[in-house]
């Protein structure tokens, strides 16, 4: 079978030295493109998956793609069909309309492929790249689409919108379709979007595209999609079946890797659709077995009971970055009020050192930049802060999940998982921020005692983690207010160093009312979004299993706020009474029946 379609595999250390004397011209991109790539990207050499798909993309064929983030994907399409574009003669014009369209999650990811965009086509002026999303102006985006972009980059609910509702808006000449991050769009519910998407534009396989409009330049060329994803499951398989049609797969096996065809040899590829597609469903049965890391990611857990939790966040972001002076690190919360809460408390907390004098200025106790980001802020902020995180070379990121997928930002660091992800794929994706384009990375994953069986969850997966010397971090810090006793086999609630520190935290946090009431909402919303993991993280994260007053010591309350534990007990009640009711009606029908 494998002979049928011309394909030849070899292991990943021999495609690595097949890859490593390659070049952007070599693999057939225009002189000036390779230019840019150097000039403007950083690129001197195509990463492992940008020689392996670039040639399949230029062929033509639909392709399936998944490798580890950071290792260069969005270059990989891009370039493709900017060096098809400029090869147009007579040059393509705005009145043209839209010829590549790049679908994707986030308004972080759409804001960062345009702006690889702009830097590629700076040779480039006649080829216009444009965006639409979510929280933007729909007036000026439908200006901005009456007057032509050639390569739209858009969110699918927006784009829908667009499709439905601006006669303006020219895509009789699409010839591209890249879905970016497959996975998260579906995880984020846009699954019914795409499958209209795709109707509207005459792209699912079992309908015909015989009545699409093209003008004569591109009238040979058919269509093309492209699908790229960092983890598989079923979800994205039924997307590269009702979308994609002989596709070439790239990436998908570690042990396996499919060596990019000559552009000549391309036409051997002529197996059926069921043959590809009935691989794809072994290759995503087979992809649950193991996540794809970069080997260059030294990943690490900390066991800390919960309401020391807090204490231990903030003393391994000062050892951290009184280490070294230029440091970036992301920190991951569960909810936009946890990251808020930090972000208070963060920018304001003093430093603990009884040597300042009142007159001198206030001496933080974390000297970084700080930065935050999650839905519930407004567009700007959220833009500002993206441009912003990326242009600084020490700064502190507190994030929820929204940063967790696709977004490059250089030379981060590390990546502190200070809540566990709800579902053990997203590991994959948060902590592929840092160790990319092969640059060292370490991530750091925050658990209780209770949790240390999510573990085992992530080794099944292949993925291995070692312990993080916390205890040491604690001794390195000195006691500005008592003379440090040292006692062997200390237990992390009773040091010195974290008592001191919480029953400091909770005199600030406290003194201020509004710090206090957003201390409050965090904790309630974590509650809520512990008892929302789901399958076989279920039985691992169990709010049964937490003692809530200290869960609130993590938040430096002092005391379990009791409306918040009144409020969880009666939607736990009800939770049971709606179970319950569900059970005897269910028992009332099968009496009737019998």
């Amino acid at each position: 079978m494998e002979e049928n379609k011309g394909k030849k595999a070899m292991s990943k250390a021999e495609a690595s030295q097949v890859f490593a004397s390659c070049s952007f011209s070599s693999l057939g991109l225009h002189p000036n493109l390779c230019d840019q790539l150097r000039d403007r990207m950083g690129f001197e050499a195509p990463t492992l998956i940008q020689a392996q798909a670039i040639p399949v993309i230029l062929s033509g064929k639909h392709v399936l793609v998944n490798a580890a983030t950071g290792t260069g994907k969005t270059v990989a399409y891009l370039a493709p069909i900017i060096h098809h574009l400029q090869e147009y003669d007579p040059r393509i014009q705005r009145s043209d309309g839209t010829f590549a369209l790049v679908l994707v999650p986030t308004h972080e990811l759409c804001m960062q492929v345009y702006e690889i965009l702009q830097k590629l086509l700076h040779r480039f002026h006649w080829i216009v790249p444009g965006y639409i999303m979510g929280g933007e102006n729909r007036s000026k985006e439908k200006a901005r689409l009456r007057k032509g972009i050639s390569i739209l980059v858009a969110t699918p609910g927006r784009l829908l919108d667009h499709l439905k509702n601006t006669a303006s808006f020219v895509y009789s000449n699409l010839r591209w379709i890249i879905f970016d991050e497959a996975d998260m769009i579906l995880e984020l519910g846009f699954g019914k979007d795409i499958e209209e998407i795709l109707e509207l534009l005459g792209s699912r396989q079992n309908k015909s595209v015989s009545k699409e409009k093209q003008i004569s330049k591109i009238a040979e060329f058919q269509r093309q999609n492209l699908l790229l994803s960092a983890t598989l499951n079923d979800k994205v398989n039924n997307l590269a079946k009702i979308s994609l049609e002989n596709p070439i797969m790239i990436g998908l096996d570690d042990k396996t890797l499919q060596i990019s065809p000559s552009l000549e040899g391309l036409k051997s590829f002529g197996s059926d659709v069921e043959n590809e597609l009935e691989d794809l469903e072994k290759i995503v049965r087979s992809s649950n077995d193991e996540y794809k890391l970069p080997v260059q990611l030294f990943q690490r857990y900390v066991k800390v009971p919960c309401g020391s939790r807090l204490v231990a966040l903030l003393s391994i972001l000062k050892s951290l970055f009184e280490r070294e002076s230029s440091y970036k690190i992301v920190v991951f919360f569960s909810t936009c009020n946890a990251v808020d809460f930090h972000y208070s408390l963060l920018s304001e907390f003093p430093s603990l050192s009884k040597m300042q004098s009142e007159a001198e200025v206030l001496q933080l106790f974390l000297k970084c930049k700080l930065f935050r980001l999650h839905g519930n802020m407004k567009h700007e902020d959220r833009r500002t802060t993206f441009q912003s995180f990326k242009t600084e070379k020490s700064a502190l990121l507190l994030s929820t999940d929204v940063a967790a997928r696709g977004l490059d930002f250089p030379k981060v660091r590390c990546i502190i998982q200070y809540d566990s992800p709800g579902e053990a794929t997203e590991y994959v994706h948060r902590v592929g921020r840092t160790a990319r384009l092969g640059e060292r990375g370490d991530s750091l994953l925050f658990l209780q005692p209770v949790e240390m069986d999510y573990l085992q969850e992530l080794e099944k997966h292949g993925v291995s983690l070692t312990e993080y010397p916390l205890l040491k971090v604690f001794d390195s810090f000195p006691l500005y207010s008592q003379k440090q006793k040292v006692k062997k086999f200390i237990s992390v609630e009773m040091h010195p160093w974290v008592l001191n520190l919480q029953k400091t935290l909770e005199s600030f946090v406290t003194a201020e009312p509004q710090r206090k009431k957003l201390a409050k909402d965090a904790f309630c919303s974590w509650v809520r979004a512990y008892t929302a993991h789901r399958g076989e993280l279920k039985s691992i994260f169990m709010v049964k299993k937490l003692h809530l007053g200290h869960v609130a010591r993590s938040f430096a309350l002092k005391e379990q706020p009791s409306l918040v534990g009144q409020s969880f007990q009666i939607q736990s009640k009800k939770r049971k009474r709606d179970q319950n009711q569900k059970e005897l009606s269910k028992k009332r029908k099968g009496a009737r029946k019998s």
